[in-house]
């Protein structure tokens, strides 16, 4: 039993897919469609070298493991596997990396990235009464920062963002854990390999 068991655990597949802007991380709703359905196999990025082979029964139980808001692109995980679910999901720790590119809210123009703003952003903001983790942010360049979080409320970023009079204008996530997005294109989706660990 304990071999079917691990058996079953193996067939269970987990995808990562550079979701586009326009698609929901989980169900449908209000009219746009879940990112799921990009994993087809005429979407399945070229360069995957997995042996696996795509089947539709892969899609059953296909679940996203932690959400990506309709507005973001970057790395959505996929995946059959509960314990992968449970690793990544809403309340887990592991580390998510993203890179942001923000505007000054009120004019439009490329923001001010003062000490005392990034100080609140690395920790100081709340978010719903409950003060948040501390989070890495640093800044890449007169537009763009990089955060790295160890939670995943809904539509944080975009909300410490605001919090500070940023206006957030394209939000990616490039890595959850120890797996990167990498040169995986836009809508294409590969495996998870058998060495790659969250």
């Amino acid at each position: 039993l304990k071999a079917q068991a691990s058996y079953s655990q193996k067939q269970q597949v987990t995808v990562l897919l550079n979701k586009p802007v326009g698609y929901v991380s989980g169900q449908a709703e209000d009219g746009y469609k879940p990112a799921k359905i990009l994993i087809t196999p005429e979407n399945r990025w070229a360069g995957d070298d997995s042996t696996l082979r795509w089947s539709s029964a892969q899609l059953r139980s296909l679940v996203p493991a932690g959400r990506l808001d309709i507005d973001s692109v970057g790395l959505l995980v996929l995946t059959q596997d509960g314990r992968v679910a449970k690793a990544i999901g809403e309340n887990s720790t592991i580390e998510k990396e993203y890179i942001v590119r923000v505007a000054d809210a009120q004019s439009g123009q490329a923001p001010k990235f003062a000490a005392q703003t990034l100080a609140l952003l690395r920790h100081g903001l709340s978010l719903d009464g409950k003060a948040l983790l501390p989070a890495q942010v640093e800044v890449l360049n007169d537009d763009e920062l990089r955060f790295v979080l160890k939670e995943g409320k809904k539509r944080q970023i975009r909300r410490m963002c605001a919090a500070v009079g940023f206006k957030v204008l394209r939000l990616k996530r490039v890595r959850v854990g120890r797996v990167r997005l990498g040169a995986l294109p836009p809508g294409k989706w590969r495996y998870l390999k058998d060495n790659e660990r969250f």
